[in-house]
This record gives C-alpha cells, sequence and structure tokens, in this order.
C-alpha cells in the first residue's frame, strides 16, 4: 500500500497555516509547535514543519524549559533540522528566557521565595548541571547583586563558604539568598543541602549576614528551605 503523502503547509486551509493564523487570530491563538514551524519554515518528507514541530515537542515532554536544555547538535539529529533551524529555535528559546528575566529585573525588593525563584530561575532553570549561586541584599531587601559561586556536575555540587562569605562582604550585603538547582527535577534538599544550609546560617550570624532562604530550582518548580521551616 503507498504511504499517504504529507500535506504541505501551503497546501492547508488559510487559517491553519501558523504565519497566516498569526496574522488573523494574534500570537496567543498559536501552538508551542505552530511558533516553532514557523521558526523553521519548513519539515522533512514524511512531515510538515507542525508535525516535525510536535515531534520534537514530544521528545521533550512537551515542555519549554525541557527543550531549552537540548544542544545544537542534539536538534540537529532530527530529519530536516540543519544547523541554521537548530540555531533558530535556540536563539528564541533565549530570548524569552532574557524577557522573563528583564521583567523580573524591574522588581528590585526580594519579598518571599517566589520572587527569589524568580530571579534565580532565569538563571539556572535550562542548565543540565548542578550551579550555587547567592543573591545579595540590602538592609532593605533591595538586590545588590547575583553572583555564580560554583559549578558542579550533574549530581552535584560544592559551595565553600568562605568564598560565599566573601563575596557577601565585598558587596556590603546585609542579607543572602542562596540558591541551587537540582537538573534532575527533584527539589528535595538532600542531607548535604541541608548541613551546608545550617552552616551558611550559622556562619552568617557571626558576621552579620542574615540568610534569608535557600531556594532548589527544579525544572518548574522549587523548595524553599524558608517556607518549610527549615532555617
Amino acid at each position: 500500500m503507498k504511504p499517504k503523502a504529507i500535506q504541505s503547509i501551503k497546501n492547508w486551509a488559510t487559517e491553519d497555516r501558523p504565519r497566516e493564523k498569526m496574522l488573523e487570530k494574534g500570537r496567543e491563538a498559536l501552538s508551542d509547535a505552530e511558533l516553532i514551524a514557523i521558526l523553521i519554515g519548513s519539515g522533512n518528507n514524511d512531515e510538515s514543519a507542525v508535525d516535525l514541530s510536535r515531534h520534537i515537542l514530544k521528545d521533550a515532554n512537551d515542555n519549554l524549559i525541557l527543550l531549552s536544555q537540548m544542544s545544537i547538535n542534539e536538534l540537529m539529529c532530527y530529519k530536516g533540522i540543519g544547523e541554521a533551524k537548530a540555531i533558530s529555535i535556540a536563539a528564541a528559546l533565549e530570548l524569552g528566557r532574557r524577557r522573563r528575566f528583564s521583567e523580573t529585573a524591574q522588581q528590585p525588593h526580594i519579598q518571599n521565595s517566589k520572587d527569589a525563584f524568580e530571579y534565580f530561575y532565569m538563571r539556572i532553570s535550562d542548565i543540565s548541571h548542578e550551579q550555587f549561586w547567592v543573591l545579595l541584599l540590602n538592609s532593605n531587601n533591595k538586590v545588590i547583586k547575583m553572583a555564580k559561586v560554583s559549578d558542579g556536575g550533574v549530581n552535584g555540587t560544592t559551595a565553600d563558604p568562605k568564598r560565599i562569605f566573601k563575596i557577601a562582604l565585598e558587596n556590603n550585603a546585609t542579607g543572602m539568598m542562596l540558591c541551587h538547582n537540582h537538573p534532575s527535577g527533584n527539589v528535595l534538599p538532600s542531607d548535604h543541602d541541608k548541613v551546608l544550609t545550617r552552616n551558611l546560617v550559622n556562619g552568617g550570624k557571626l558576621l552579620e549576614i542574615k540568610i534569608l532562604d535557600h531556594i532548589i530550582v527544579g525544572i518548574d518548580k522549587y523548595f524553599s528551605f524558608a517556607d518549610s521551616g527549615l532555617l
């Protein structure tokens, strides 16, 4: 039996074509796959641009964060995705990440764990290995600086308390938010996370630098030591 031919987007009804649909109904009306289809422009011999985009998204569990973690080479493994198309996808996702960070940066005060999560999330949500960051605050909980303390592997990272407090003292911080990511998506703290946090809290008391929270960032959620009563 002869396989059914893939219908080109050009042959779709006008209202179903991604570009025309965006012009007529607005960008909010398009699915993630349709937006990606606009970026790549064409599919392959077996899939239309939209079908190929759905295929890629399915492999990323329909999660744009997981998609953003895919490398250029990983995207190029899909039939019909060359270097230029892979770069277009990666660039669009990076612009989205920067846009969200710009919006967050307009809110200079940290009032709760969600505010801290939003700041950290933009930096490390799509990193495939663990990183440890600190958010330095003044006495009014206004952000002074955000700094990366260390890089680690897939399953862990080390954070040197001496380096953490050196950064805080150099920037005259009176408060500090700690953060590291769990690329696995599991945001529950390990015993090591708890011991490190406790040591930093005690060290901060001696230096009059308050550790306000420790945020563990997952793929689309977070854990707060402060909210969980662990500080």
